[in-house]
């Protein structure tokens, strides 16, 4: 990687760039700065499209305006974080942002002013086309030159419906600003500042805070953009977990990492990323929810515990888990285990339906969940008992699913009444996902149960006469998953 100069005193040119401490040249001479100002192209894009959402980003922006009649919002998409020293974390735009602008550029910032009791003006702050005039987009470290192109505020306008400025005369402004403010914060240091440091506005984190669940329930429904996005999500998804089976031999070879890069490829190659940190879990790591290490070897007669999820070009991201057999075929206790998640997966997606309870799939696959465990001899019933108490939790742990969006745990923020004590209405989209997972060192179950964890997950859009599961394209009962994984395998170059 090659060595990038600093960031310019002032971006506006009325200063020169600082060069690198221990950079190999000293300074730029004036023939230079000279000559690299001409010479360049025009390259302003006029003929662009809006992009595919912006009918459904302005209409949230319109939502969002309806619910805060008189106020100032600023919602940031926050900046660069550093990895090490001069190299940067990749850029994730903040998901409010995303949400009302259908922008991922890093430092924006979309405000609504009020145009008075009721109604806003939505304006987009954006960084312009780096400056030419005083050398900043081939000396400073995000210069063009370095990072790429960015859109002008004109092509902005174009894609996003909405006009935009530049973001760099945003925080003055924000400062002189008076009357009541919300902000979505945790993104951008200096767009707080700048509101902390008026005094003329009105700002309460409270007043902060119902923005924030304002967008987040906002979420709960989704539109059609929306589910055709994670449709994409879950079928690249699909196509990953069959890129794993084929390489199976291969991680068995090496480790975990295997898949976990086999799954990466195709997630960048069709989408922007994976969704969350990759879940390879072999042998006893499936029975650690969140095993992200994936470091572990791959053996066979084990079983791969995989939790993974492609996020599309616009950030919509699948969350599916599958548990194979790594030699493609189930011992008979490894089925009895799988089977029994199945079918607690079955009552769980059976009860996704418009009208009922959210709260309903998670009890309905408990249920099941522990009546296995009883029947099987590892805990005392009756099971009103058990699941009065929880005594289930020792092996099942977690939730039986979640809401499913722009983030992996969507809507998180939302209230407990409008979340987990609401009810399913068509367009939501969530996870059915039960586990059973025996620790290692669990001494209360019989030896050959330990180290063995499987958990089975779909993702499931609720529609007006029930359900659809988006992730069928991935088979789900044990004889399904062995016979599509010989499949796999045959095919295999």
């Amino acid at each position: 990687m090659t060595e990038q100069q600093p960031a310019p005193e002032n971006p506006e040119g009325d200063e020169p760039i600082k060069q690198r401490k221990n950079g190999l040249y000293p300074a730029v001479s004036d023939e230079l700065a000279e000559n690299m100002k001409s010479g360049w192209a025009d390259t302003e894009l006029r003929d662009l499209q809006p992009i595919p959402q912006a009918a459904e980003t302005a209409r949230r922006r319109a939502e969002l305006s309806a619910r805060f009649p008189g106020e100032r919002l600023v919602i940031p998409a926050g900046n660069l974080r550093t990895r090490s020293n001069d190299t940067e974390y990749a850029f994730r735009a903040s998901t409010e942002y995303v949400y009302l602008t259908g922008d991922q550029t890093q430092d924006g910032v979309l405000v609504l002013e009020p145009t008075g009791p009721e109604g806003h003006t939505a304006t987009l702050y954006l960084l312009p086309r780096s400056n030419r005039e005083n050398g900043e987009f081939w000396l400073d470290g995000q210069g063009e030159l370095w990072v790429g192109r960015r859109h002008s505020l004109a092509e902005a306008e174009l894609l996003l419906g909405l006009p935009a400025k530049d973001v760099r005369e945003l925080a003055d402004a924000l400062r002189e600003a008076t009357g009541p403010v919300r902000a979505v914060r945790g993104h951008d240091a200096g767009i707080e500042a700048a509101l902390t440091d008026n005094p003329g506005s009105d700002v309460t984190a409270e007043r902060d805070e119902e923005l924030r669940v304002f967008i987040s329930e906002q979420r709960l429904v989704k539109d059609a953009f929306e589910i055709g996005e994670l449709q994409k999500a879950v079928d690249s998804t699909v196509r990953g977990f069959e890129d794993v089976v084929k390489v199976l031999d291969k991680a068995e070879a090496t480790s975990e990492r295997y898949i976990e890069g086999t799954f990466f490829l195709r997630a960048r190659v069709e989408g922007n990323d994976i969704g969350y940190g990759s879940i390879c879990a072999a042998g006893p790591h499936a029975t650690t929810l969140h095993w992200v290490r994936n470091d572990g070897p791959v053996r066979s007669g084990e079983l791969l515990l995989l939790d993974a999820g492609v996020e599309t070009h616009t950030l919509y991201t699948a969350d599916v888990t599958r548990t194979l057999p790594i030699n493609g075929t189930y011992t008979e206790l490894q089925r009895k285990i799988y089977d029994a998640v199945y079918e607690a997966q079955e009552a769980g997606i059976a009860a996704v339906v418009p009208g009922a309870k959210y709260r309903d799939f998670h009890d309905a696959a408990q249920r099941v969940l522990a009546e296995k465990l009883v029947e099987w001899g590892l805990v005392e019933g009756p099971v009103e008992r058990v699941l009065e108490l929880g005594l289930q939790r020792r092996w099942t742990l977690h939730g039986t699913g979640h809401m499913l969006g722009l983030d992996v745990h969507d809507c998180a923020v939302a209230r407990t009444e409008t979340y987990v004590d609401g009810v399913l209405e068509p367009g939501m989209v969530l996870t059915v996902e039960p586990g059973l997972y025996f620790q290692a060192d669990d001494t209360t179950v019989p030896e050959e149960y330990r180290g063995i964890g499987v958990r089975i997950e779909d993702d499931i859009l609720v529609t007006e006469d029930g359900n659809r599961n988006l992730s069928a394209g991935l088979p789900r009962t044990s004889a399904d998953v062995e016979a599509w994984m010989a499949a796999l395998k045959d095919t295999r170059g």
